[in-house]
């Protein structure tokens, strides 16, 4: 509980109309423009920075980021100490705190089975969580910029590729993750709507497939790049013959390691304040074939790997186009196989250790 020593710059203010000389009807010199009253983000270590979620993936990534750049005020409760579906507790939480930034990366998230199994679950709770977190960021008036984070499910099942951000609400959805789907595009919407009425800094990213330290390596509700590594690992420590992985291993997938992402979230918190959602990926993408190859090579199994073609692919096709945030001057550091090679060792020494 508490703070663990963490998005963009405020909207500077108009300048006033520029006057005209009565003589000549030239402009005068122009004055110098008036400065912005706030500093930006990364020059503002000191604030509070509320980091929702920091135990998952991402939010766990950003904390760490944030705290290796000098911030010295990140603010953290885990879920037993505020159940962020819960308004009231959102609302005390904030006004008790008054977080002057907030990184909303809390969410319940789950791969195919999940999401087929308890639809009900993904998009009541996500929903909650975000009108909570962002209501409360309004209504408590000390939040100077909120960061919501969505997933690029959120898009058309059938969009062109590679997909911009004005794919959204373009088609039908992958039917197998449309709950979450759902509200994490509520979650977008929202963020825009209290832009427009309320003037809240409130801008929204959109990551492609993450993977890392902190990932969700359950047996039935993790994503497919954990569930891969999970089940080679325990193939080679039992011996066994094959590895059985489902579907046909001809999608195609993006994938960018979390301290990529959380690079590119302090990014965006300091350089962009705008309406439209943006895109953060690798810009890279291997068939989910290629992927349990690798992943086969760096867990080190000597079986054989099998696919399930009875079992459903998923999305065809899921490359982002990320050039709105590469042209703002970001981009990826981390190399895929150096990522799961890291990835597979923290698995090692806190997944399975901690079984032992």
């Amino acid at each position: 509980m508490g703070t663990v020593t963490a998005a963009g710059k405020s909207r500077p203010l108009p300048h006033p109309p520029q006057a005209r000389s009565p003589v000549l009807g030239l402009p005068p010199t122009p004055s110098p423009p008036l400065a912005d009253p706030h500093p930006s983000f990364l020059a503002d270590k000191d604030a509070k920075v509320f980091v929702a979620g920091h135990r998952g993936l991402v939010g766990s990534a950003i904390v760490r980021r944030l705290l290796s750049l000098g911030f010295t005020s990140v603010v953290v409760r885990t879920h037993a100490e505020l159940d962020l579906t819960r308004q009231a507790d959102v609302e005390a939480f904030f006004a008790a705190e008054r977080p002057r930034y907030v990184v909303l990366a809390a969410a319940k998230v789950g791969g195919i089975h999940a999401n087929s199994t308890y639809p009900a679950d993904f998009i009541a709770a996500n929903l909650q969580i975000q009108t909570n977190v962002v209501d409360a960021a309004l209504r408590c008036g000390s939040v100077r910029k909120l960061l919501f984070l969505g997933s690029s499910c959120i898009y058309p099942k059938f969009a062109p590729q590679p997909i911009t951000e004005g794919s959204l609400l373009s088609g039908p959805l992958e039917p197998t993750n449309e709950w979450y789907a759902v509200a994490k595009i509520a979650g977008i919407k929202m963020c825009q709507a209290y832009r427009i009425q309320h003037g809240l800094d409130a801008v929204s990213a959109m990551p492609t497939n993450l993977y890392g330290p902190h990932d969700n390596f359950h047996p039935e509700n993790s994503h497919v790049l954990p569930a891969l590594i999970r089940r080679f690992h325990e193939a080679k420590a039992t011996n066994a013959p094959e590895v059985v992985v489902w579907g046909s291993g001809s999608p195609l997938r993006e994938f960018l390691h979390v301290d990529d992402l959380a690079d590119g979230v302090i990014f965006l918190m300091d350089q962009y304040s705008g309406l439209e959602h943006v895109n953060v990926g690798s810009g890279s993408e291997v068939t989910i074939k290629e992927l349990a190859e690798l992943v086969k090579e760096v867990v080190g199994f000597q079986g054989n790997l099998v696919w399930d073609s009875s079992k459903p692919d998923g999305t065809p096709r899921k490359l982002m186009d990320s050039s709105k945030i590469q042209g703002m001057g970001w981009k990826p550091k981390i190399a895929l196989k150096e990522g799961l090679v890291e990835t597979y060792k923290w698995y090692v020494e806190n997944v399975i250790s901690n079984k032992k």
